[in-house]
């Protein structure tokens, strides 16, 4: 039983069919202007033939050919296959073109003096029409193959910059938790504040971080709400600087992208800093190029001055590879400081 043809596939062989009769009209129109009208209805009946056996081909034998085992009768089947196809196709245009002179729709203007002289004319026209439509066909399924790779890329790291979101939200989230534990464990006035300030920024997670991007204004607010969390936690000789240079505060971001170097300079640095804990970041963003520098206090031995990168770093770089062409994340480790520096072209967006 023959198979059923796709709706897609059929209504790409019948834009084949409109542009190979627009040219057979145009070459007629070149040759002889005054019989166009005639030679407009002899090319429409002849791509109608053309479309029919073009579809028979492509759609049913070529896959039968693809369907059988082994190479070497795939290759004999085919030239044999081809061979027999632009007889029978020269053979049949022939007889297609008699029915349309019965029907008063063609009008022929060569007389052929028997079936063979007349079939041995028509043989190029349909050697010309077989590659035609075959070599559209390649390359619209080609461009077809192409675009469902790329969207099923996109749709991959789609769902791998979700899951990273997945990861960092709690992440933060536990950091956050942790600061108001340690609060109310010493039963410090400030733990209501803390629980109202966290109020705020689960309100931003909730209602502001589940589009793409924000504006920049809203992830400066929420780097401010965070910071001050994280100031309730110490006393005055905790140093912290947050300075910014924004051209424009409209300007999209990812939402909470520059979150985890904060995160990372109280968790991984100033939490552990015995003696003048400091937090220094600077934010700039001109010409869509974005710069942001956190420096914190750190206390390491001498051995162990290379940097370990925590979860919030490495979900952080994995994003930048998944969000943007332009960019640069370099992290530094001393014994006393620890620096991070990001730059990122935001035009560079994938």
């Amino acid at each position: 039983m023959l198979k059923k043809i796709n709706i897609k596939n059929l209504r790409l062989y019948l834009w084949i069919g409109v542009v190979y009769c627009g040219l057979a009209v145009l070459a007629d129109l070149a040759r002889d202007p005054k019989t166009i009208g005639l030679s407009f209805l002899n090319d429409v009946w002849r791509t109608i033939y053309i479309v029919g056996i073009s579809i028979l081909l492509y759609e049913y034998i070529v896959p039968y050919i693809r369907a059988k085992k082994g190479f070497l009768k795939k290759i004999i089947l085919s030239i044999l296959t081809l061979f027999l196809y632009i007889f029978f196709f020269s053979l049949g245009m022939y007889a297609w073109r008699g029915i349309g002179i019965v029907l008063n729709i063609f009008t022929p203007f060569t007389e052929f003096a028997s079936m063979s002289e007349g079939t041995s004319e028509l043989f190029g026209l349909s050697l010309f029409s077989v590659i035609f439509f075959g070599i559209i066909r390649h390359f619209y399924n080609h461009s077809q193959l192409r675009r469902k790779a790329r969207q099923l890329q996109i749709e991959k790291q789609e769902a791998e910059l979700n899951y990273l979101k997945s990861q960092t939200n709690p992440h933060f989230l536990f950091n956050t938790l942790n600061n108001i534990y340690a609060l109310a464990r010493d039963k410090s006035d400030l733990a209501p504040e803390s629980i109202l300030r966290l109020s705020k920024i689960l309100r931003f997670m909730l209602y502001e971080t589940s589009g793409a991007y924000i504006a920049l204004e809203q992830e400066l607010k929420i780097i401010d709400d965070y910071i001050a969390l994280e100031q309730l936690r110490y006393d005055e000789t905790l140093q912290v600087n947050f300075n910014y240079d924004i051209e424009n505060r409209k300007q999209a971001l990812p939402p909470l992208l520059l979150m985890p170097l904060i995160e990372n300079a109280f968790k991984h640095g100033v939490s552990e800093t015995r003696s003048q804990p400091f937090v220094y970041v600077h934010l700039s963003v001109r010409n869509r190029q974005l710069l942001f520098n956190v420096r914190n206090s750190s206390e390491v031995y001498a051995d162990e001055v290379a940097v370990k990168e925590n979860i919030g770093l490495s979900n952080l770089r994995r994003q930048l590879e998944l969000l943007y062409t332009d960019y640069k994340l370099t992290v530094q480790q001393s014994q006393s400081v620890f620096t991070a520096i990001l730059k990122i072209n935001l035009a560079s967006h994938v």
